[in-house]
């Protein structure tokens, strides 16, 4: 159990600003320089680990938690909001799983890191939606993730529908951002396992 004094020294839920019809309307679909910038690309990896299961069954948008611990490479570095990048799933040692040779690929996401304010959440979590339709859950099974750009930052929203809009446009986002030859590369990335996964030519 924490100690009252570890509790104060845990990052507090800041206030976010309300989404605007005018902000939504007014959202480049390119995000990011021609190549990434510092402190881009940030390494990620950890365990899947169950979240508040909101995102697959409230706003269609499924996502995979990351541990406290795997947080702390970009929560140091880069401020809340909405990022993309690449990301992939690996399959057991043991070669025991029900995910298919399309699963294990190098895939496109996006991701959340904050407080989700419309659920006005206590945590800080780091929230990845591979761009992808998977057959099966992977709880449990590690995932490696290379974060290669800022596409806005965390808002808050009056209504469920306006926010599973802006989820839309993100991943619109975040495709068209990776679809440039220098971000396009790091689906090689020596931090994915490339021996389990055979991306399409």
């Amino acid at each position: 159990m924490s100690t009252a004094a570890e509790l104060a020294q845990l990052p507090q839920r800041p206030e976010a600003p309300r989404q605007t019809t005018e902000f939504r309307i007014t959202r480049p679909q390119i995000v990011g320089p021609d190549s990434p910038e510092a402190p881009f690309p940030i390494l990620l990896a950890g365990p899947v680990q169950k979240g508040f299961g909101r995102g697959g069954k409230e706003l269609g948008c499924p996502t995979a938690n990351l541990p406290d611990e795997s947080i702390t490479p970009i929560s140091s570095v880069a401020k809340t909001g909405v990022y993309y990048g690449w990301a992939q799933v690996l399959p057991p040692k043991d070669g025991k799983t029900e995910l298919c040779q399309d699963d294990i690929r190098v895939l496109p996401m996006v991701m959340s890191l904050g407080w989700n304010p419309f659920y006005k959440n206590e945590v800080l979590t780091a929230e990845i939606h591979i761009m992808h339709e998977f057959k099966s859950d992977f709880y449990g099974y590690d995932m490696n993730a290379l974060v290669l750009g800022y596409i806005r930052p965390e808002l808050d929203y009056t209504t469920r529908e306006a926010l599973i809009e802006d989820i839309e446009i993100d991943k619109r986002v975040a495709l068209n951002s990776l679809d440039r030859p220098a971000y396009a590369k790091y689906k090689e990335d020596s931090h994915f396992d490339l021996s389990c996964s055979v991306n399409p030519s």
